[in-house]
């Protein structure tokens, strides 16, 4: 488990009740109006602290990556607050949106989608520096040299295509473009999901290394809890959109609430073959975001579900110092 670096209580990105609900058209597309809504991001609220890496964790389909995207304006949200210094990202546009960008950066899951095949990496480098105006020819050029030699590959690479670097390379090349505007913030979206076990601990690394160095706060999105926990300072666990659970990582992984949480982490294998664990199975499918059930959109599938799950919303309340969960067992 990771050893908190950061000290440092000062909060650099606050989300506050985002909301993001698309809809879905009838059988006559745009001209027969709207069939329904799916609510992909209902109402979540975190805070980033400086220097710090909070990890977002949740199965394929829980809002993770819409989430990422509303925060940075990629999509409009439906309604909330993603506040950087003193301002709403979300009321921002032109000028004013993009200087915020510079500051906040994002990694994709996949970096070979993410990387255009017709640019050589020295170009695809330095387009981030041209949009935001920053410095010469030669600047650019001796920016993006440096910043190759930084995420480990080598000066030659600056003359290379995408698809002549293999998946790790290019996720460093990701990593590069994030990191050659200067950023203060980082969204990784998935960064190792798609790499090997030993390319994704080379990379685990060199974020940790960068953090350090460039003093950068990480947004750390991924499915594999493990690496979650090697990783983050704290984790958020989401469900159907909703942060159900919430709490530094040595907290939450010795002590988990929710009961969804507690399934979670009852899935990661043990690195002693000779512990025996409870492997908590939950039974029924996963609900629709189309249809999402009322009050606790868990209690469909916990074993402990009562009948105010069924009939009220869970309120997020602290049960230890930092450590939250929505949750009406511990109400």
């Amino acid at each position: 488990m990771k050893q908190s670096t950061y000290e440092s209580e000062s909060i650099v990105l606050e989300v506050q009740g985002l909301q993001k609900h698309f809809l879905v058209p009838g059988s006559l597309g745009r001209f027969g109006g709207a069939k329904g809504t799916v609510k992909a991001v209902n109402n979540v609220s975190l805070q980033l602290k400086e220097n710090e890496t909070y990890g977002l964790v949740g199965e394929s389909g829980c809002g993770k990556s819409t989430l990422s995207r509303t925060i940075l304006k990629l999509i409009d949200s439906t309604e909330g607050k993603v506040i950087y210094g003193d301002r709403d990202i979300l009321q921002l546009s032109g000028k004013d949106l993009r200087e915020a960008r510079r500051d906040l950066q994002m990694v994709f899951q996949d970096p070979y989608t993410s990387l255009n095949p017709r640019q050589r990496i020295g170009e695809i480098l330095e387009e981030p520096l041209i949009i935001h105006g920053l410095g010469g020819k030669k600047e650019r050029t001796e920016k993006v040299m440096a910043i190759l030699q930084k995420v480990g590959m080598q000066v030659d690479h600056y003359y290379r295509f995408p698809h002549e670097l293999s998946g790790g390379q290019r996720q460093r090349i990701g990593l590069a473009r994030a990191l050659v505007v200067n950023p203060k913030i980082l969204i990784l979206d998935e960064p190792v999901s798609a790499l090997d076990v030993s390319i994704q601990s080379q990379i685990i690394n060199l974020l940790e290394e960068l953090q350090e160095e460039f003093n950068l706060s990480y947004l750390f999105i991924a499915h594999d809890m493990s690496v979650v926990r090697h990783i983050s300072d704290r984790i958020g666990v989401m469900y159907l959109g909703n942060l159900v659970e919430e709490g530094p990582a040595e907290s939450l992984f010795e002590e988990p609430l929710h009961p969804y949480t507690q399934a979670l982490l009852s899935a990661v294998p043990s690195p002693n073959p000779g512990q025996k664990k409870e492997r908590i199975i939950l039974t029924g499918e996963i609900p629709s975001p189309f249809n999402p059930p009322t009050g606790c959109v868990f209690h469909t599938r916990c074993p402990f579900a009562t009948d105010i799950c069924k009939e009220q919303i869970p309120q997020k309340t602290e049960h230890s110092s930092g450590h939250f969960v929505a949750c009406h067992l511990y109400q």
